[in-house]
């Protein structure tokens, strides 16, 4: 009898232990998961450092022109990009110039509205998992639908990291713990009149990337790109490894290699997508090959 019950126990220690192996395995697989879902941008950008290249990071409103149109676009958008910005449709965009207040009255004339928004995000989300993705928008939007029910659905969503352009540094605190608490990432921009102890303190609560304005007043194409964009990096750079990212005034591929060139870890491209978009609004298939010519111009600039 206790010979029998010694080759029991023997027997429910083994598949006890099996049990064991096969649970560590799964937390294993999820850890990794999870964690490699969590860090989209660092990921990211250490692969393009390790290439030296710079990542091509479009910027577009949501919904613009149409949904389904808007579906294509942003398809475009992945097959050539390295993180996205996107934007919600806002009425009164303050720090957004003609062609993006342009999109925005479009897709809000569409019918877009942020649910509408979140499917957009979670159809690139199923096309490619590892894309970072960034909302870039105004606190309006987020206050409306109450900061927790925002975040959730952004998290949902698939969304990777938050710029809120009309939030001061100095009022983002609640904020800022419910995204760390919520495990999205933040961005702060960081402009030619910012100065060294702000800069330390944007530095210092962006996680996902610095936004590096690239020049005064909204956004918009430029001709030229300021020279104080490559300033801007070189003190982030003094102080931090986080990414720099270089954004408004940003759209030819010459201003790209520029401020790849000065040590920016990417180009941030919006207003030159909106005005291809707004100039082909009558051809939407000559619109989506001219963008993905557009988008395959930036990207190469990059390298």
């Amino acid at each position: 009898m206790a010979k029998f019950l010694f080759i029991m126990l023997i027997i429910w220690m083994q598949v006890r232990a099996n049990q064991v192996l096969k649970q560590v395995i799964k937390l294993k697989l999820l850890l990794k998961i999870t964690v490699k879902l969590m860090n989209r941008y660092k990921i990211t950008f250490e692969k393009l450092r390790q290439k030296k290249q710079g990542a091509f990071i479009p910027f577009v409103v949501l919904g613009d022109p149409d949904f389904e149109t808007s579906k294509k676009i942003l398809e475009k958008m992945v097959k050539h990009a390295d993180c996205i910005e996107l934007g919600f449709p806002f009425s009164d965009p303050i720090a957004d110039g003609k062609r993006i207040q342009a999109a925005d009255e479009r897709a809000i004339n569409a019918g877009i509205n942020p649910d509408k928004c979140f499917e957009l995000i979670k159809h690139v989300r199923s096309i490619n998992k590892e894309i970072p993705i960034g909302l870039l928008i105004y606190y309006n939007i987020v206050f409306t639908s109450g900061i927790n029910n925002f975040l959730a659905k952004t998290k949902k969503a698939g969304v990777d990291a938050i710029l809120v352009a009309d939030m001061p540094l100095e009022e983002s605190s609640e904020f800022n713990s419910k995204c760390i608490s919520s495990g999205i990432e933040q961005v702060f921009i960081a402009a030619p009149t910012t100065g060294k102890e702000r800069l330390a303190k944007i530095i210092s609560k962006s996680t996902a990337f610095v936004y590096v304005v690239g020049v005064l007043g909204v956004t918009g194409e430029r001709k030229n790109v300021d020279s104080s964009a490559g300033r801007i990096v070189s003190s982030i750079k003094n102080i931090s490894k986080i990414p720099a990212c270089v954004g408004f005034g940003i759209s030819k591929p010459e201003h790209v290699k520029k401020i790849i060139g000065e040590g920016a870890d990417g180009a941030i491209v919006g207003s030159a997508v909106e005005a291809i978009i707004e100039e082909n609004l009558c051809n939407k298939k000559i619109m989506l090959e001219k963008l993905d010519a557009f988008f395959k111009a930036i990207k190469n600039a990059t390298c």
